[in-house]
């Protein structure tokens, strides 16, 4: 009994670490910033006799 306690307890505990670290961890969505990525274009990309969507 004292085992499953224990495990519980331990349990409890790392899902409010896990909740108080995603919090507080800055991340945001944010969108691609394609100025900032070298080498990138979707034309240079693209083949002739594809369709794209």
């Amino acid at each position: 009994m004292f085992t499953l306690l224990a495990l519980l307890a331990l349990v409890i505990w790392a899902v409010i670490a896990t909740v108080v670290e995603l919090r507080g961890d800055g991340y945001r969505h944010q969108p691609t910033d394609w100025r900032q990525v070298a080498g990138r274009d979707a034309i240079d990309d693209a083949h002739s006799g594809h369709a794209y969507r």
